[in-house]
């Protein structure tokens, strides 16, 4: 079966890129784009998920500005990206990450739901954890953790209130580079400090040697030893969580 997009929330609402396995449903994963929306790397994820025997379903969290955003890695598109970012509201992605989490719970029937998120959308899952009950956010170089800064942010960063990450049971697995400029190594240890701290279920990976957007498909930066490791170890997790 292939991916189709369709609406998630009220009509005229948010929409997902739904992808469904052709066999058995093991669970549902929610895909969190980053800045560049979901383009043709988010829609493979969601494939190769699928074919695993997931339902995955990666929200259009651009919607409200410009529906179905899909951009490409050039400059322009990366400021395109950045422009649409800045305009989230923490508030509104709680509410679409609602959606999304209600439809996923229905695709998965008896089985659970993980978040999964690189970049931008690593922040999104680790945000919707503080707020509802999942069962795993698996994220890549998640940003602004301990620091604010854009209104997607707000004024109170996830990991501020990591307690409720504890209480709604969410298990988070992460993966960052010793090399990434956005989340360097002092802020991704004191990330593994407030998790650890605030009770959060969590394994914290760090490869040597990666940067920022270490598992893109990119040829600048991308690691391919650390892409299939971070890959196989979310394999395991969505078995033995969902």
């Amino acid at each position: 079966m292939t991916g189709q997009w369709q609406e998630i929330g009220a009509s005229g609402g948010i929409e997902a890129y739904v992808h469904h396995p052709d066999g058995e449903v093991r669970g549902a994963v929610v895909v969190c784009a980053e800045l560049y929306g979901v383009n043709a790397y988010v829609r493979g994820i969601c494939a190769e998920l699928a074919a695993l025997g997931y339902v995955a379903l990666a929200p259009d969290f651009y919607w409200r500005d410009a529906r179905r955003t899909e951009l490409g890695y050039s400059a322009e598109e990366r400021e395109a990206g950045l422009v649409l970012m800045r305009a989230l509201d923490r508030n509104r992605l709680v509410a679409d990450a609602t959606d999304a989490l209600a439809a996923a719970r229905e695709a998965a029937g008896v089985h659970g739901v993980a978040f999964l998120g690189t970049s931008m959308g690593g922040h999104i899952a680790v945000r919707a954890a503080t707020e509802l009950r999942f069962e795993l956010a698996a994220v890549f170089y998640p940003g602004w953790m301990l620091n604010s800064g854009f209104p997607l942010v707000g004024p109170v960063p996830p990991l501020e209130t990591a307690d409720r990450i504890a209480a709604n049971g969410v298990f988070l697995l992460g993966f960052n580079g010793d090399q990434d400029h956005i989340l360097p190594l002092d802020e991704w240890k004191a990330v593994e400090e407030k998790l650890t701290e605030a009770g959060v279920a969590h394994e914290l990976v760090t490869y040597p040697g990666a940067g920022h957007g270490f598992a893109a498909d990119r040829a600048d930066g991308h690691d391919a030893a650390a892409t299939a490791d971070a890959w196989q170890r979310i394999h395991r997790a969505l078995a033995d969580r969902l």
